[in-house]
C-alpha cells in the first residue's frame, strides 16, 4: 500500500514501481512483481488498485468556460503542470472541449535553489505568444518559483526566484493589457514571504497561512485603485466568471468579489479567515467607486 494521499508528487514513484516501460532511472531487475495499492487515484491509466476513488467534481471554472463554447489554455512548467490541469479541473485528466495544454519542462536540477529562475521566462514567453494570437478567452497559468524555491529554505535563492517571477509576470500583464484583456494575479498559499522560522531562527521551508493577494488589472477602465472586500479562495472562480460575463454554476459556493458587498451580507474578518471562520456580525461598509479597475483583495491562502 503506497500511503500517500496527494496524487501529484507520488506519480513518479508509482511509475517507477508499476510501469513496464520506465526511463526515469535504471531498474536492473525491471518492473517488480507487486500488487500495488494507492490511497487515491493518481491517473486512471496506471496499473494499480485505488483504496479511495475520488468523488466526481462538476461545475469547475474550466467546465463552465468550455460549455459556453469558449477556448482556454492551461500553461505551466512541469512542477505545476498538474495543478493547472488535473487539479484545476477538479481531478479531470482529459481536457475539456476547446482546452489546450502546454507543458514547459522544468530544469533538471537536484533542488531549485540551484536555478531559482526555473522556467519562468520561458513560461512567460509562451504565454505572451498565445495572448498575442488572440485565440483564447481564458488562460490559466502558473509560475512555480516562489513555492518550489521557497521549499529549499535558501533566502537568497528565494529573492532571485521572486524577482524572476516579478519580471516574467510583468511581461505577461503588459501583453494582456495590449490586447485589451483583463489580468488576474492570485496565489493559493504563501511560502517565500517567510524564509526564516521566527521562533528558532532556522530556515523555514513549509507553506504559510498568510492571506494571499488577489489583484485584477483591467486596462479598459481608469487606473484608480480600489480595495476589494476580503474573500476566500472559493470566490476566485466566481469573480472570473463575472468578468467573463458567464453565469456561476450552482456547484460554486463562493461569490464574485466584484459584487460581494451587496450579495454576501456580513463582511469577513481577515483574522478569522485564517482560521476558516466567518464573522457573523454586521459592520459599516464603504461604497465602492465606479470605474475602478486595479482591484486588490486577500482570499484566504491556507492550503
Amino acid at each position: 500500500v503506497f500511503f500517500n494521499f496527494r496524487p501529484d508528487r507520488a506519480r513518479q514513484l508509482t511509475q517507477a514501481f508499476t510501469f513496464e516501460e520506465f526511463d526515469g532511472f535504471r531498474r536492473p531487475g525491471g518492473r517488480l512483481d507487486l500488487y500495488f495499492v494507492t490511497m487515491t487515484a493518481y491517473d486512471v491509466t496506471y496499473p494499480v488498485e485505488v483504496a479511495f476513488p475520488p468523488e466526481a467534481v462538476t461545475g469547475t471554472l474550466g467546465e463552465v468556460v468550455s460549455r459556453a463554447g469558449l477556448r482556454q489554455l492551461r500553461l505551466a512548467e512541469t512542477e505545476k503542470y498538474a495543478h493547472v490541469t488535473y487539479f484545476f479541473s477538479g481531478g479531470e485528466e482529459t481536457p475539456f472541449p476547446g482546452e489546450d495544454r502546454v507543458l514547459i519542462p522544468s530544469p533538471k536540477v537536484a533542488t531549485y535553489d540551484q536555478k531559482p529562475e526555473m522556467k519562468a521566462f520561458e513560461v512567460a514567453e509562451e504565454a505572451v505568444r498565445r495572448i498575442e494570437s488572440g485565440a483564447y478567452d481564458l488562460i490559466v497559468m502558473n509560475f512555480a518559483n516562489a513555492d518550489m524555491v521557497g521549499h529549499t529554505g535558501d533566502l537568497d535563492a528565494a529573492r532571485r526566484a521572486v524577482e524572476a517571477v516579478d519580471r516574467a509576470a510583468g511581461r505577461v500583464v503588459r501583453a494582456v493589457e495590449e490586447r485589451g484583456g483583463v489580468a488576474l494575479v492570485v496565489a493559493d498559499h504563501g511560502n517565500s514571504e517567510q524564509m526564516i522560522d521566527r521562533e528558532t531562527g532556522q530556515p523555514h521551508t513549509a507553506h504559510t497561512c498568510s492571506p494571499v493577494p488577489f489583484v485584477i488589472i483591467d486596462p479598459r477602465r481608469p487606473r484608480r485603485p480600489v480595495r476589494l472586500p476580503t474573500g476566500i479562495l472559493a470566490d476566485v472562480a466566481p469573480t472570473i466568471l463575472d468578468i467573463m460575463g458567464l453565469e456561476k454554476p450552482p456547484e460554486m459556493t463562493g461569490v464574485s468579489l466584484l459584487r460581494a458587498r451587496r450579495d454576501r451580507g456580513p463582511a469577513f474578518n481577515p483574522n478569522l479567515l485564517k482560521a476558516g471562520r466567518e464573522l457573523r456580525e454586521d459592520r459599516t461598509e464603504s461604497p465602492q467607486g465606479e470605474g475602478d479597475t486595479r482591484l486588490e483583495g486577500q482570499p484566504d491562502g491556507r492550503g
